[in-house]
């Protein structure tokens, strides 16, 4: 039985593929029952959504999730709550978000959260209910702004891996059934201070730790898409034994 599903409105992630388009980095719409929320409205999100061959009305969403503040994660969250709040004719919907989303060198503008009915800051281990919708967030991640990752209980588990540096806790945090995970580099490098994201290497080491019934890679650099997600996605099944996927532009994952 299908209760819900995640669509990809893009696969691409940090500076670089922003700029350039090669893969879309507009987020991921989660459904669960009557509950919809979007995850991490980058930028093109409004453009990808209202191109969608699917019918998908924002201005049905119950809320919006920011995992942070960098541009690829929330440059479209104004636009995104203006068009959930009709114009902000209609005061609803509510943002989850890092408190230096607002309070420090604001990405989410004061106009705009007028227009909501609730503003809820992540903090590290703390739960949170919207409509059907149940997740937390584990913990911290290292990365150069606050970040979180999510973890959601909706019949089936569902973690969702952002931007962090790879730290050996991280495994214990995510312990689900399913993972989306993004991945930004194809090989580790000296200086991790630099580039704190996860590279393949991370990932096997996480499934290998995990092992998820599934594993959906998403938020790719431009060294994984040289390399071809598809192949290096059918490389870790085969190592690791995990039903590993690697997301596409516009592809929609139920559970």
């Amino acid at each position: 039985m299908i209760n819900g599903f995640v669509k990809f409105f893009g696969t691409g992630g940090a500076r670089f593929m922003a700029l350039k388009q090669l893969r879309a980095t507009g987020g991921l719409w989660l459904n669960y029952r009557k509950t919809n929320i979007y995850i991490d409205p980058g930028p093109g999100a409004i453009v990808r959504i209202r191109a969608s061959r699917e019918n998908y009305e924002p201005a049905g969403l119950d809320g919006i999730i920011l995992t942070h503040k960098h541009m690829d994660h929330a440059n479209d969250v104004n636009i995104l709550i203006e068009t959930m709040t009709e114009g902000g004719f209609k005061k609803r919907g509510t943002l989850f978000c890092p408190e230096d989303a607002i309070s420090e060198d604001p990405v989410v503008l004061s106009f705009a959260r007028n227009y909501l009915e609730n503003v809820v800051f992540l903090k590290e281990g703390c739960e949170y209910t919207l409509g059907d919708v149940r997740f937390r967030t584990p913990v911290r991640h290292h990365h150069p702004v606050e970040t979180y990752g999510l973890f959601f209980d909706l019949g089936t588990t569902i973690g969702l891996i952002s931007d962090t540096r790879f730290f050996p806790e991280l495994a214990d945090h995510y312990r689900a059934e399913n993972l989306i995970i993004n991945v930004l580099r194809l090989k580790p490098i000296e200086n991790h201070e630099i580039i704190d994201h996860l590279a393949i290497n991370d990932v096997e080491e996480l499934l290998r730790d995990i092992h998820p019934a599934n594993a959906i890679l998403t938020h790719f650099g431009m060294h994984i898409i040289k390399n071809k997600p598809g192949l290096l996605a059918r490389k870790l099944s085969k190592e690791t034994g995990v039903n590993v996927i690697a997301g596409k532009d516009g592809m929609k994952w139920e559970f």
